[in-house]
């Protein structure tokens, strides 16, 4: 054949490549609030707003996950470090830390995101303090994600597995010490490790004030007081843990004029198997828009 009479062969387009889901943006801030700096990371975007705080001793990061979700889902997510917790400041006076002004920091967030209100959640210390939040400023909670809530039957466990570590910290502040110090050379990366690393690297002396401000202080608003908390709520218990006892969340769902309860299969449902319990949360918090 000759080259007149061949036909020209376009070359074919590479193959796009295939694109990867978008992760929603995640951005960290922090803020002044009474002279101490707290620490916060966002998920996400938009006008629908979920505030997320961690359990006694843990971080923000414990809720990083259940973050990305809701953010996925079209919600801005901001979870928060508490004072004497993760990157915020710790510290070492025992009046400094309570429930009431925990959730006095959680509303000192919202109005340094310049946010009108928001739902408000949190686990363990965590859930305490969004029901502090609704009792302290209602109009700014459009509901409450109330996960394992640490209230009347859980004084004595409580105490049972805390004061040791109250105890520890004040008197043998070097075993304190030494378990950082592990802690501090456990390779990190793996979201549930870094949890407890996180947990595990404390400082004597804020964690001694911490523990002492949370246990001989108010540990939630009496039944009295929670009865007449009207804000929406989704209240998930489970059984089978002292410290988080499922008398505490099934109660606190009755007590409340506008709660709903979800059983969890376990303590660990909503950090190992999420599917069912962040559908649940997510579908809860939609509607409280």
């Amino acid at each position: 054949m000759s080259p007149a009479s061949a036909t020209a062969i376009e070359p074919e387009p590479p193959a796009a490549p295939a694109r990867r889901a978008s992760r929603p943006i995640e951005l960290t801030g922090s803020f002044d609030h009474e002279g101490h700096r707290l620490w916060y990371t966002e998920f996400g975007s938009g006008d629908k707003v979920v505030v997320l705080t961690h359990g006694i001793m843990l971080t923000r990061r414990m809720h990083a996950p259940l973050a990305r979700r809701l953010a996925r889902a079209g919600f801005r997510v901001i979870t928060l470090d508490l004072l004497g917790h993760g990157d915020s400041d710790r510290p070492t006076e025992s009046w400094q830390y309570s429930m009431p002004s925990f959730a006095e920091q959680t509303l000192a967030l919202l109005d340094h995101l310049e946010v009108e209100s928001a739902v408000i959640g949190g686990t363990s210390l965590g859930a305490n303090v969004s029901l502090e939040v609704a009792v302290l400023a209602p109009e700014r909670a459009r509901g409450l994600i109330v996960e394992m809530p640490v209230l009347d039957n859980a004084i004595v466990a409580g105490l049972f597995t805390f004061a040791p570590l109250l105890m520890a910290a004040r008197f043998l502040p070097f075993t304190v010490q030494a378990v950082a110090v592990a802690a501090s050379v456990v390779p990190h990366g793996n979201q549930w490790v870094d949890v407890v690393t996180d947990t595990l690297s404390q400082r004597p002396a804020p964690m001694a004030a911490l523990l002492h401000g949370v246990l001989f202080g108010r540990i939630a608003p009496p039944k009295s007081v929670r009865r007449k908390i009207t804000t929406r709520a989704l209240v998930i218990g489970h059984q089978g843990d002292p410290i988080h006892p499922f008398g505490d969340a099934d109660t606190l769902a009755v007590d409340m004029p506008d709660a709903e309860f979800v059983q969890a299969r376990s303590p660990v449902e909503l950090r190992l198997d999420p599917s069912r319990l962040s559908d649940a949360i997510r579908d809860f918090s939609a509607s409280c828009y």
